[in-house]
């Protein structure tokens, strides 16, 4: 008997190039971008920063890369940000902000990973000569960890200007932020409103197979140009990957509510299974949290030998991630969900 076909619903960085974006790869007309020759990386960067509302905006490979800039340019040696507990940078970024930057994060706990404006001030070390300084404000959107969470545009807004009225530099983890565009109906560029940075990642939802931008001023963009140098970021006829992420910009955002509509089949199906808990309220975007009666390690492995590959969330220790993305059919949905049916009698058996 044939092993099953493998559904891979790790993450949407898993997805493979279309046929389309390939042509444009292969067509792609390139330059050193090092020296800022590259037509394509300049085409993308310009088409990314009128999207978000920004002067400028800098091609890098990875969004951790972008993130990490952002701390660069805000940031010095011994300062501190403040972000949500299940921040992306303290969980999933190596430790970057301390070995790359001397900055600590202080981190406060939110819900499902967002944040009120109460809970700013609170966070902010006072003047003194044993504190660290205060520098940067740091939010996520959708919010990985808390489970694609979407913030109420209202809300971001409110904590992004509570952050600038207190004198902190503000930061925009939106890695997913089409997904957010997608799921609120808010454009990206209200979306990203009064952040001095705001990074956005190709590679993931919109289904490229390299990079991400950081966009903002043409001041902070210069600087991260520099910076990025120095990270090893430099890249020199970028235009074949610019090229993709130029073609899931114009081509692959508005099919995201496809995903966050699979997701929410999905979602749907798990909390119909015995021994599987789904939060409804919490599938949110693209992604499903599941909670197993078995730890999630042991979960996974079993649903490998299905055919179906999740990961832990992270977020409890009997709790899996899904999700959907470019790849994955609605009849994959269906497919996934009698599989893990099998898996879950398997577990409560």
């Amino acid at each position: 008997m044939n092993p099953p076909r493998t559904i891979d619903l790790r993450s949407d960085t898993v997805t493979r190039p279309t046929a389309s974006m390939r042509r444009a790869m292969a067509e792609a007309e390139v330059g050193d971008d090092v020296y800022g020759e590259d037509p394509t990386v300049r085409r993308l960067e310009e088409a990314v920063a009128a999207r978000l509302g920004t002067e400028a905006a800098l091609f890098v490979p990875s969004g951790t890369m972008a993130n990490q800039l952002a701390v660069g340019i805000h940031c010095r040696r011994a300062d501190e940000l403040i972000a949500e507990a299940g921040s992306h940078c303290i969980h999933y970024e190596t430790g970057a902000v301390a070995a790359l930057w001397g900055v600590q994060v202080c981190p406060v706990q939110g819900q499902q990973g967002l944040l009120t404006p109460a809970q700013v001030a609170p966070a902010l070390r006072a003047p003194a000569d044993w504190n660290p300084r205060s520098r940067l404000l740091w939010l996520e959107n959708t919010h990985n960890r808390g489970g694609g969470t979407v913030w109420p545009a209202a809300q971001l807004g409110a904590v992004v200007a509570e952050g600038r009225r207190l004198g902190l530099a503000v930061h925009l983890d939106g890695a997913r932020l089409f997904n957010a565009e997608a799921a609120s109906g808010v454009r990206v560029a209200e979306l990203a409103r009064g952040v001095d940075t705001v990074s956005v990642c190709f590679s993931k939802g919109l289904g490229a197979p390299v990079g991400s931008a950081l966009c903002g001023s043409r001041a902070h963009m210069a600087e991260a140009r520099r910076l990025r140098k120095m990270l090893g970021g430099g890249m020199r006829q970028a235009g074949i990957l610019a090229a993709a992420a130029l073609h899931a910009l114009e081509h692959h955002v508005e099919r995201l509510a496809d995903d966050h509509r699979n997701a929410r089949l999905l979602a749907e199906g798990l909390a119909g299974i015995r021994g599987v808990e789904v939060d409804l309220a919490r599938v949110q975007s693209n992604m499903v949290f599941a909670t197993f009666p078995r730890d999630a390690e042991e979960v996974c492995r079993h649903l490998a030998r299905a055919g179906v590959l999740a990961g832990p969330a992270g977020s409890g220790p009997n709790v899996v991630r899904f999700v959907l993305h470019l790849d994955i059919a609605t009849a994959d949905v269906h497919d996934v969900t009698q599989r893990i049916s099998l898996v879950a009698r398997e577990l409560t058996a």
